[in-house]
């Protein structure tokens, strides 16, 4: 059952988003998440960039992607089981949360993954290398009296 298709963000956005990074790849190099095996639930990206993280530092790594999914659906992101298990890595806000309508956010749904190192050494990503995984899950509802029907911003928009 397909409920989502991933798309890559324009050139303007990416580069936008990469302004400062050195040697990152071309949009066209990024390759789409893809699960590894049948079996796998999450969609594995890539980093379009080197990272070196010190202790106790953070990064914002733009992924080049975005996911259109249907209505009831969201994307909730997870570091690499690895980084996690060797190193400690983990996302800054835990899991991260890609809404259903994120897609036609102001920044194109542009899909960006702020990681931290809490361990007591330097952890180096890749290029090119698999840093997270994306699940797609249902996303139930409760009663609610109001809403906004639209989303207006970007990341963090629908808490203001």
């Amino acid at each position: 059952m397909a409920i989502a298709r991933f798309s890559r963000v324009s050139e303007e956005q990416l580069r936008a988003d990469l302004t400062g990074w050195e040697d990152p790849m071309a949009r066209e190099e990024i390759p789409l998440p893809r699960r590894a095996t049948a079996g796998s639930a999450g969609y594995d990206f890539v980093t379009p960039v080197r990272l070196e993280l010190a202790p106790g530092q953070s990064a914002v790594i733009p992924t080049g992607m975005r996911a259109e999914m249907e209505a009831g659906w969201v994307l909730m992101l997870f570091p690499r089981s690895g980084l996690g298990f060797r190193h400690g890595i983990r996302l800054c806000n835990t899991v991260g949360i890609i809404d259903s309508d994120y897609a036609r956010a102001e920044n194109e749904g542009h899909i960006l993954v702020k990681l931290e190192n809490p361990s007591d050494h330097a952890v180096v990503i890749e290029r090119g290398e698999r840093f997270c995984q994306g699940v797609f899950l249902p996303c139930g509802l409760a009663e609610e009296e109001e809403v906004l029907p639209d989303r207006r911003g970007g990341m963090g928009s629908t808490g203001k």
